[in-house]
């Protein structure tokens, strides 16, 4: 479920109507979340590591509400709920993209993902969902990034989140990783991309 937002009685009218207009409206930022509890909560558990954080980066945008808005016609709408699109390794080195339906607990989250993982891994397609609703996801575990920018077409009208994950290090126990947030900046300002990367540490914190 959607519905459209007053842009006459939204605080953020001005902004949206100046970034809105931009050949380039996305800006990203580069920030090292330390995983070191989810790492230990998630191998404890018998559970996929990256499940369990891509669970988390998801429940912090269900949180932090500019996260829910889209641009659809040049009119802003909020979703109840956000779900997943994320890149998923194949055998041979190739990959494919996984619908990932966000769920209120992780172990109701847990057992559909996996089912998404086996059938994307399993096929050779490249189909994507077209629901707005959702963030892109980008797994990177070989690579502990300091920067990173994304493939566009600048003719598809875009204003999803993207958010990619890099390489873990352990540093002496301390287990850190990488994370790349890009947002639409009619849609979201620098002061909710830092409630988003707050939000989303307090949850890797907690334990499962």
């Amino acid at each position: 479920m959607k519905q459209k937002l007053d842009l006459d009685s939204w605080n953020r009218k001005e902004h949206f109507k100046f970034f809105n207009q931009f050949e380039e409206p996305y800006y990203g930022v580069n920030v090292t979340i330390d995983c070191t509890t989810a790492y230990k909560a998630a191998k404890q558990n018998g559970v996929s590591f990256f499940l369990y954080y891509l669970y988390q980066s998801l429940s912090a945008a269900q949180i932090i509400e500019p996260f829910k808005l889209r641009i659809e016609e040049d009119e802003v709408f909020i979703y109840d709920r956000v779900d997943a699109g994320s890149t998923i390794g194949r055998p041979d080195g190739t990959f494919g993209f996984g619908d990932f339906i966000y769920y209120a607990t992780f172990n109701e989250f847990y057992p559909e993902a996996l089912k998404v993982m086996e059938r994307v891994s399993s096929s050779t397609t490249l189909d994507r969902s077209p629901a707005k609703n959702v963030i892109r996801y980008s797994p990177l575990p070989w690579i502990d990034f300091t920067a990173l920018s994304h493939a566009r077409m600048f003719s598809f009208k875009d204003s999803c989140p993207k958010i990619s994950f890099g390489k873990m290090t352990d540093n002496s126990g301390k287990r850190t990783m990488p994370v790349s947030i890009h947002v639409h900046h009619a849609l979201v300002d620098g002061l909710h991309v830092g409630q988003y990367i707050d939000c989303y540490q307090q949850l890797l914190n907690t334990a499962l």
